[in-house]
């Protein structure tokens, strides 16, 4: 360690990463080799080391969050980060991270405000009737309004709506954390409205719709309507909140996919409060959405609760610079995640067709150009397919998985998905500007 800390090239090693992280994985270095050679090899190759030693920092350093090319034809690709961000809200982080802002900071009075007025008017003009607050993600939008409306209470769910969400999260785990009680009601495949009214009593807070936004039960068949619930509940006097998913504003049956309720439509039906995330088929940052009736939303606020739940200011930048889209109504036009979904199939197979045309020879590699289905993901129409065109990649002597890892270890890394030993990448999800990654990427193989 002496003899190559000494050196002159590990001098500019520790000015450029540090003394302590040089000695750090030298030392870790040295061990490895002591494992393979003796130590009077090591003493003969010390110039050698240091090298291998600069990779091993500038990988200890490297950033591990990085960008990646989805050609997966997943559009909110939850292991990819959901939703691609607007160049209006990439723009809109970088000139808020850049200096100071007005967070917390009313510029008539020039005294302290609220950050969560942020966004709030553009959430007015969008669903005038009703108010709205951003927490960190959905789960967290869901606990809070559980531990405002029935802290202590019973919370009455039908038992086919028990779900499990990404990372092995289950609803009955979040609302027992809440504070509330769970009131399991009717079965998995059937629940009437006369099981909800059964179970409400004195101890009931609140009754709780999950949109089974992941999967669909099908078959012997029954559930109550959100409008039928709402009714019920204004009997009873217990407010309806429904966890609606992927929150889309814009309905999917202009995209041909029909079945998925928009947030106005759960709103019209009169829920106290609707939950959904940001950065689903809204196309914005990860947040939790909680809006409805404005008494209820401001309890939810002052819930000291909504403290540790709340978002920074480069949320709220990019959370505006997105509504903003859909106030202008540009929103087709200006979030990337709707582009996607309006993309005809005969543009995705024109673009597949042109980029294995440039490829002139493709060596072991066989591209071919075939139908496929893209799917919206994150939750959204789980049972629904869009017509989609694929570049398929075969090989004659490596494996579909050898080819999918090799695209995965480009940089920037290429997610795909293979069917029938084949490789298949979908334009779909490949943003402006990246195709020539994915070209240059396919000839390295």
């Amino acid at each position: 360690m002496e003899k190559l800390v000494s050196q002159p090239g590990f001098e500019d090693l520790s000015r450029e990463f540090g003394r302590a992280l040089v000695v750090a994985e030298t030392r870790a270095f040295l061990a490895e080799l002591r494992r393979e050679s003796s130590e009077a090899a090591i003493d003969q190759g010390l110039s050698g080391i240091e090298g291998a030693v600069r990779a091993r920092l500038e990988s200890a350093v490297a950033p591990s969050l990085q960008r990646a090319l989805n050609a997966t034809g997943i559009l909110v690709h939850t292991n990819l980060g959901r939703a691609p961000l607007s160049e209006a809200a990439i723009a809109a982080i970088a000139e808020i991270a850049r200096g100071y802002s007005n967070l917390e900071l009313d510029l008539e009075t020039g005294k302290r405000g609220s950050r969560h007025r942020h966004a709030e008017r553009l959430f007015t003009a969008l669903f005038p009737e009703d108010k709205a607050l951003v927490v960190n993600n959905a789960a967290a939008a869901l606990m809070l309004a559980l531990n405002t409306e029935a802290l202590g209470k019973e919370v009455v769910i039908s038992r086919g709506e028990l779900i499990e969400i990404g990372g092995s999260f289950r609803v009955p785990e979040i609302l027992e954390r809440s504070g509330a009680r769970l009131r399991e009601v009717g079965t998995t495949n059937k629940t009437r409205v006369s099981d909800y009214a059964s179970a409400i009593g004195p101890e009931t807070g609140a009754i709780l719709r999950v949109h089974p936004s992941n999967f669909r039960v099908v078959g012997f068949t029954e559930s109550a309507s959100t409008e039928d619930l709402v009714r019920l509940g204004r009997e009873r006097g217990v407010p309806v909140i429904e966890d609606f998913g992927s929150g889309n504003l814009v309905s999917l049956a202009s995209f041909g996919l029909p079945g998925e309720p928009t947030v106005s439509e759960s709103l019209a039906s009169g829920v106290g409060l609707c939950i959904f995330s940001g950065d689903k088929l809204l196309g914005g940052p990860q947040a939790g959405i909680l809006i409805g009736e404005a008494s209820r939303v401001e309890a939810c606020r002052l819930n000291p609760m909504a403290r540790a739940l709340r978002v920074d200011k480069l949320v709220y930048a990019a959370l505006e610079a997105t509504l903003s889209a859909y106030v202008r109504g540009r929103a087709l036009e200006e979030i990337p995640v709707l582009r996607m979904l309006a993309l005809p199939a005969e543009e995705i197979r024109s673009r597949a067709l042109a980029l294995t045309g440039r490829i002139d020879g493709a060596g072991r590699l066989i591209l071919e150009v075939q139908p496929s289905a893209s799917f919206i993901g994150g939750g959204a129409a789980p049972d629904s397919e869009i017509p989609t065109w694929v570049i398929a990649i075969h090989s004659q002597d490596r494996s579909a998985g050898s080819l999918l890892e090799a695209l995965r270890r480009n940089h920037p890394p290429i997610l795909a998905r293979i069917s029938e030993d084949r490789v298949l990448l979908d334009l779909r999800t490949v943003l402006p500007g990246e195709e020539e990654i994915l070209e240059a990427a396919i000839r390295a193989l």
